[in-house]
């Protein structure tokens, strides 16, 4: 399986030895590191080409690395039941930045960048239909994200006295309470409500 990925490593890269940033081989797949204007050229690449034939296409995914200057990375996984090999495709991308859509290619790939637009945020240029596919149409923020708040920013709920569903802030029920555990295995330095209940000289 090894020697098979690094032919196909060395091929590609004797091919599009410009647009590939790096390749490694980990974990029994095959990482191809590009730039984001050059992916349409390497997926149909993997695709066309007679050593590679990756017609398969699994999905696209995010990454969010928010202390970086790009801070999403876009991960492509296609699949050749010709090679019966897998390949993973990376890219970095930033807010701003759009990333060429692959619908073209890869029909499939529509609902996988909506949902990456949804879920982080990332664009996608000339996509046929980019708009939010798992959250509601009044979402506010990209729920994936890691600056993202674990509350959320509103509360849907339905209300009977209105008759409809409605949007309100997050309150929350009580203050977030500050513990001073020193690790995770040690108790805080104070009792909680209830446990001077407990017997303190068994």
């Amino acid at each position: 399986m090894i020697e098979a990925l690094q032919e196909l490593s060395d091929h590609i890269q004797a091919t599009l030895a410009e647009t590939i940033a790096k390749a490694t081989i980990v974990h029994g797949e095959l990482t191809l590191v590009v730039e984001a204007e050059d992916i349409l050229r390497v997926l149909k690449f993997l695709r066309d080409d007679s050593q590679c034939r990756f017609v398969c296409f699994i999905d696209i995914c995010g990454v969010d690395y928010p202390q970086r200057e790009n801070r999403f990375d876009v991960v492509y996984h296609l699949l050749s039941p010709t090679q019966n090999l897998r390949i993973r495709v990376k890219l970095e991308t930033h807010e701003a930045r759009q990333v060429p859509s692959v619908s073209s290619l890869f029909a499939g790939a529509e609902w996988f960048e909506r949902e990456a637009f949804d879920l982080y945020g990332i664009l996608f240029s000339n996509h046929p239909d980019l708009r939010r596919l798992l959250t509601d149409y009044g979402f506010r923020g990209h729920p994936l994200r890691k600056d993202f708040p674990l509350t959320g920013y509103v509360e849907v709920r339905y209300d009977d006295e209105e008759k409809r569903v409605v949007y309100e802030p997050v309150k929350l029920a009580q203050e977030f309470r500050s513990f001073d555990f020193e690790s995770p295995w040690e108790g805080a330095e104070y009792l909680l409500p209830g446990d001077e209940k407990a017997d303190q000289n068994p």
